[in-house]
């Protein structure tokens, strides 16, 4: 196992860098206890903590997420928390429970919004035509 692990996750345009080293147990996300978060953004970013339990004792992870809202920054966390303790515990049985779970956990969401088109409000709008 190494001392420190650094890894990424990403939603949308959500970026999230997750460190992780031996300790007591304390996840900290932009310096915040992971308590301080509202319950519905803390289900989503304790997803990974809970699965692996035995992992997440014994480590302290300290996340550090930018850009993006609120959902999509806690499902940035949680992509990087999840391959954070997959790669410190080195266990392939984690990995592969991750992956049964919900592929999110370890694999970033390539999706992006579609660039604004011109003659219309959005990506795909047109203005509509009349032939009369």
């Amino acid at each position: 196992m190494a001392e420190v692990i650094i890894t990424s996750g990403k939603r949308k345009s959500a970026i999230a860098r997750a460190y992780i080293a031996k300790g007591k147990g304390v996840v900290r996300i932009n310096s915040m206890n992971l308590a301080a978060f509202p319950p519905f953004l803390r289900s989503i970013m304790e997803e990974p903590l809970k699965l692996a339990e035995k992992y997440s004792k014994g480590v302290d992870i300290r996340v550090n997420v930018r850009g993006g809202g609120p959902v999509s920054q806690a499902e940035a966390a949680r992509t990087a928390i999840a391959k954070a303790l997959a790669e410190f515990s080195g266990d392939e049985e984690i990995k592969q429970m991750f992956m049964e779970y919900d592929r999110s956990l370890l694999v970033s969401d390539t999706r992006r919004a579609e660039p604004k088109k011109q003659l219309g409000r959005g990506a795909r709008k047109r203005r509509q035509k009349s032939y009369r």
